[in-house]
């Protein structure tokens, strides 16, 4: 009863705010305009006559807020009658009226954030040079990308980027982003459409006392448009060309359409949907650089020069052997083979040999005398076997590797870019404050990623489906992740498999030493001799572009990766698969309340509660699901207080998060944040922030074949790693010793005892964290210039990384190796460290900004692999103007970035300094409510990586019309 009675008496408190809003010089209606109770959620927008009404439980003296596309904030004190309240704006460029929301999860101004935080409105999306809103997150302050492919771009702050950031979070419209199956965003390619784009909102550093696990490098929320604020129709069309002066392909056009449509009823119910297409053709990646996988480094050389060349992206050629243990395998196999043809009574061939030539080597007529003497059914094994004991016996055959012949990437994978979007969501208002909400996104394209190999995504898709019920004080939310991987399938497997259906490796490497020691024998240099050797056995290769590598090409990238079947007696009966068939989901659902309210804003105070579920659907092609079902539960609770203090000058802020993961021991991730008021738009904050993330899902349960078939990348937890593979029972051996033992056994004599074991933690992979020290400054020196700075201090622990282990699954006389790639967590702590500056200054029309950042790595624990992967310099400079003249504007953009070396599972080497200028210029037509924009990214046509290993990117020129923007 006292529940139902205190919701009476607000409800009877409730009170009406109505009046309009015009332009302060032309005195026009303006429609569209949010007007809201500052420091309250909820409120409403003007409709076409600048008219507004809603209801709010705020209490009279109140203050009116009224934001719009272009104009500044207006404010407006209440203090007597609550109708006709007369707004006028006025069209300008206002430093620090931001209003954020995630860095607290409640609203406040951008200059009190506790928190460093970067914002993008939909006013500033208007005017951006880049063909996207994403690809221009790169100009905010500390932000950095790692582009895989032209739609595919991972996000990053603060170091430690990678290809597939699963350190950083990305949130639309409250749904996390991550592909269940990945656990990171796959950039922007299922989500939100530039036209529906409200606002960005951007974290850098640790924040899982408030968003739970991940993020420990940042967050990324981005907020779509609502239909009771921005009704009506608009659409966005850009053409242009990219590839232009590109050595790889002629100039290709680039195509893009973006529509949105939006309706409201009676301040009731509304309605929205948003569809987005764009068409090119991909960046090609191109770099042949020869790759040591044993030192994960570029060494000298390629295919002519180095006769164990692996090129970064050409694929088929990770596959490699020692050319003195194939000759020693092809001895040991026909000793075996002939003293069982000849029912034991030539046990040993080589001995018989010897015993007929003594230390001579025995010549062709020599030879053929003794094949004579022979039983006539055992002399082609020994006709074949001949090459190789004369090889061995003469030291014709070096200790070295060689690898076979690979397919470069764009023989492999889909360039042909497409990606597709649409949304569509239903809101319904039950009164001023409580609203529901019913939201699909669902994306689709072709693409290529890199993860521990380059992926071709073909017709991969991912929806979102969210149902959501909202207040001013509260929120309930469930949504769905649905990840389908569609036709996607790994390249570097494809790439190998099709040079074993048209000669398998057990064939193709005899071949090769046989050949290589016939033509030594007859006089050749080693490099003639390894010319001829590579040719005779590359007869009968798939060339790209014939009947035979089309055939093989489509037939593998076609047949699923659990489906491949290695027949050794008859290599014709093989089935080789490179696709995989992920249908992981996730399902989430969480709740949050502001007591702020109940407490009479004495003190800010919010609780919420969490729930997921993975569920990992992949049919053994990338987890080892098949025959079982794999879920993953995770659930968290999280608290904030905030009390200011001191006249308003100080606020005090506590928060904390507890997490527990089904396989994990339970984290608990606390915040303390502190922002100083020092003048009126000037604060000084400070921060120790935590985060953590959960190994992934692939860290946990993948049991995935890479590298061509030549390594086995299995999941860290104990059910894995020990009671599938029997790691603990039948200890692997550490990589270095490995190659200890290959270089022994090379000389006919291996030494087993130069094998040293490695001892996995019982309790498997674990969780990594970090600890985050911040201080910054933000603040208005002049009415027209901001300051934005800050410096912070990380220390990270259990850094998740990986070993490579061999088990020997034969015995110690005749030992069978098996590579294995695991994920462990490095010893020791990790520190680095870093700031940023920015500013914006204003003069007269004229927007002139620029930040710099700093980032660096302190010292690293012995045997960790350094993955900062960060340069320690970058720096953008903008200058614009919205109306240079009447309905003419423009935006330049500029970003800079040191050369920095990267280290990932794919490859590793220097990625060198790049600069890139971005700019536009546009021409309003306010007669047809359109604009239209000539412009272009990377305009001087330099083209720059990245990341290493991913493609090189040049301009992309382009003209755009948009209509009612």
């Amino acid at each position: 009863m006292l529940v139902c009675a205190t919701g009476f008496a607000s409800q009877a408190q409730n009170i009406t705010v109505s009046g309009t809003v015009k332009d302060k010089q032309t005195k026009e209606p303006l429609s569209g305009v949010t007007v809201i109770v500052k420091g309250q959620s909820g409120g409403t927008s003007t409709n076409s006559d600048g008219a507004f009404t809603f209801t709010t439980s705020a209490k009279i003296p109140l203050t009116i807020s009224a934001s719009y596309i272009g104009y500044g904030v207006v404010e407006k004190q209440v203090t007597g009658n609550t109708a006709n309240i007369s707004i006028e704006m006025e069209a300008a460029v206002v430093l620090g009226g931001d209003v954020v929301v995630s860095a607290s999860r409640t609203p406040e101004r951008i200059l009190e954030s506790p928190v460093s935080i970067e914002r993008m409105s939909a006013a500033t999306i208007k005017d951006i040079a880049a063909p996207s809103f994403y690809d221009a997150l790169n100009n905010m302050k500390g932000v950095e990308s790692s582009m895989q492919s032209l739609t595919f771009k991972s996000i990053n702050t603060r170091g430690f980027n990678s290809n597939g950031n699963t350190r950083f979070n990305q949130y639309i419209d409250g749904m996390d982003n991550q592909a269940p199956g990945l656990n990171f965003s796959v950039g922007n390619i299922v989500g939100i459409t530039e036209l529906d784009v409200d606002n960005v909102e951007l974290l850098p550093g640790a924040s899982s006392a408030l968003y739970g696990a991940g993020g420990i490098n940042g967050t990324l929320l981005m907020t779509s448009k609502d239909p009771f604020k921005y009704p009506g129709a608009s659409f966005q069309y850009k053409t242009g060309v990219n590839h232009v002066n590109d050595d790889n392909t002629s100039t290709k056009p680039f195509n893009q359409l973006d529509v949105r449509l939006a309706k409201s009823w009676n301040n009731k119910f509304g309605v929205k949907a948003a569809f987005s297409f764009l068409q090119a053709k991909d960046w090609f990646a191109n770099n042949y650089s020869n790759f040591d996988r044993i030192s994960r480094t570029v060494k000298p050389g390629d295919r002519n020069s180095d006769t164990n060349y692996d090129g970064i992206n050409s694929y088929g050629d990770e596959v490699s052997q020692n050319m003195r243990n194939v000759a020693l395998s092809v001895q040991n196999a026909t000793i075996a083979g002939i003293n069982a043809g000849s029912g034991g009574a030539i046990p040993n061939i080589k001995s018989l040999i010897d015993g007929a030539f003594g230390a001579a080597i025995p010549t062709g007529p020599q030879q053929a005398g003794f094949l004579s003497s022979l039983p006539a059914a055992l002399r082609p094994a020994v006709q074949n076997y001949f090459p190789f004991y004369v090889g061995l016996k003469a030291n014709l055959i070096p200790d070295q590797n060689v690898s076979r012949t690979g397919y470069n990437e764009e023989n492999l994978v889909d360039y042909d870019t497409k990606s597709l979007k649409v949304s569509g969501a239903l809101y319904y208002n039950f009164s001023s404050t409580i609203q529901a909400v019913a939201q699909a996104n669902w994306g689709t394209g072709t693409s290529v990623y890199t993860g521990s190999d380059r992926y071709s995504l073909r017709n991969f898709n991912i929806g979102q489906y969210k149902l959501e019920l909202k207040g001013e004080d509260f929120s309930l939310k469930a949504y769905t992740t649905q990840e389908r991987s569609g036709d996607s399938y790994i390249s570097s497997i494809l790439g190998s498999y099709i040079n074993e259906v048209s000669k398998p490796s057990t064939t193709w490497f005899p071949q090769y030493i046989g050949n290589y020691v016939g033509a030594r024998a007859a006089g050749q240099t080693d490099a003639a001799a390894h010319v001829f050797a590579r040719g005779v056995a590359n007869t009968g290769r798939f060339e790209p572009g014939s009947n035979g590598f089309a055939t093989a090409k489509d037939q593998i990238m076609n047949t699923t990766i659990s489906a491949t079947s290695i027949n050794a007696a008859d290599p014709t009966k093989s089935v080789y698969g490179a696709k995989f068939d992920d249908k992981s989901n996730l399902y989430h659902y969480e709740g949050m309340y502001n007591l702020t309210n109940a407490f009479n804003k004495v003190v800010e105070f919010q609780v919420g509660a969490s729930y997921r579920i993975y569920d990992l659907n992949s049919a053994g092609t990338i987890f080892d699901d098949l025959g079982r079902q794999i879920d993953i539960e995770e659930y968290g609770a999280f608290a904030q207080i905030g009390k200011k203090l001191f006249n308003d000058k100080v606020k005090i802020t506590f928060a904390g998060r507890y997490d527990k993961s089904q396989n994990f021991e339970g984290r608990f991730t606390p915040r303390i944040t502190g922002v100083f008021t020092v003048a009126k738009n000037n604060n000084i904050r400070v921060s120790y922030q935590t985060g953590y993330r959960n190994p992934t899902t692939q860290n946990q349960y993948i049991d995935l074949s890479v590298g061509g078939g030549s390594q086995r990348l299995i999941g860290g937890l104990p059910e894995i790693m020990f009671g599938k593979y029997k790691l603990d029972a039948n200890k692997p051996f550490t990589d270095v010793s490995y190659r200890a033992f290959l270089a022994s056994a090379a000389t006919g004599t291996p030494n087993p005892a130069l094998l040293q074991q490695y001892t996995f933690d019982a309790k498997g992979v674990r969780p990594e964290s970090v600890q985050s020290y911040e201080l910054g400054y933000k603040g208005l020196i002049l009415p027209n210039l901001l300051i934005d700075a800050y410096g912070y201090f990380n220390q990270y622990k259990d850094f998740i990384t990986a070993v490579d282990v061999y088990q020997n699954v034969g015995t110690l006389a005749a030992p069978t190796f098996v590579k294995f790639g695991v994920p462990v967590n490095a010893q020791g702590s990790v520190n680095s460290y870093g700031g940023a500056l920015g500013l914006d200054y204003l003069v007269g029309k004229y927007n002139i900004s620029g930040n710099v950042s700093y980032n660096q790595i302190g010292d690293l624990p012995v045997n960790y692999i350094n993955d900062f992967n960060t340069p320690k310099i970058r720096y953008n400079l903008g200058f614009g103007n919205k109306e240079i003249v009447k309905n003419f504007g423009f935006n330049v953009a500029y970003r800079w970035q040191d050369r920095f070396y990267w280290n990932s599972s794919f490859a590793s080497g220097e990625v060198p300094a790049y600069s890139s200028l971005d700019a536009q210029v546009s021409l309003k037509i306010p007669s047809v409510m359109s604009v239209i924009k000539l412009g272009g990214s990377n305009v001087l046509n330099k083209y720059y990586t990245t990341s290493f290993g991913n493609p090189m990117a040049g301009a992309i020129y382009y003209v755009g019309i948009t209509f009612n923007p």
